[in-house]
């Protein structure tokens, strides 16, 4: 494949290599295997990931959603709640996400099925549901509506994905990799369809270069 670059937008984050490795999922005719963990919308402009995942510790606010789908040229997966915002409201910043452009909303791993149900019924986008633990009752999640796992066990996440994948061989699979290639490949191997990848910060970024332009050096 023939590559274009410009002199201004080549420096960029490219996410690890070994992600290509995943197999995939389709959503509205893309093919996602890399998935971008930031809400930080100067990360997610210079990052050439498939999908960008948006969800924070915070109450979900549409503004916030706005300025992430603004900023990004990928599908965003729109975190809506679940564990402090429950119920009725999950639902509703679930329709207004899809009405602002999301291509995937995101519930937290204490989301009740009932809730799930509700988003299932009343949106016409993937609802992916979080699992952070082995005693999730996944059947129950799918039954719910759950159309995508999206598997954050900290260390123990290719465990998980690998138990999930031998119950449940056609679920769609988005796991967090782990901070090196070799534990990415792990969870790929485990079964994961899709890899979620934290980025550098901004601040880290910065530090580099800035640490360049003391040294009377080039932007690096």
């Amino acid at each position: 494949m023939t590559e274009l670059k410009g002199y201004l937008r080549d420096f960029r984050l490219h996410v690890p290599k070994v992600i290509s490795e995943c197999p995939g999922i389709g959503i509205f005719g893309r093919t996602i295997r890399s998935v971008l963990f930031s809400t930080d919308v100067s990360i997610i402009r210079n990052s050439n990931a498939d999908a960008i995942i948006a969800v924070y510790p915070f109450t979900p606010q549409p503004v916030i959603t706005q300025a992430v789908m603004l900023a990004a040229d990928a599908p965003v997966f729109v975190g809506i709640g679940g564990g402090l915002t429950k119920g009725e409201r999950v639902i509703g910043l679930g329709k207004h996400a899809e009405y602002q452009g999301a291509s995937g909303v995101v519930v937290n791993a204490p989301t009740a099925d009932e809730t799930i149900s509700a988003l299932k019924t009343q949106l016409d986008i993937p609802v992916i549901v979080t699992v952070v633990s082995e005693r999730d009752d996944i059947a129950k999640r799918l039954a719910a509506g759950a159309e995508i796992l999206n598997i954050s066990a900290a260390a123990k996440t290719p465990e998980l994905v690998r138990k999930i994948r031998a119950d449940f061989p056609q679920v769609p699979i988005i796991a967090t990799g782990g901070p090196t290639e070799e534990s990415m490949r792990e969870t790929i191997a485990a079964g994961a369809d899709a890899i979620t990848w934290t980025p550098p910060s901004n601040g880290e970024v910065f530090r580099d270069v800035m640490e360049a332009y003391r040294q009377n050096k080039a932007h690096p």
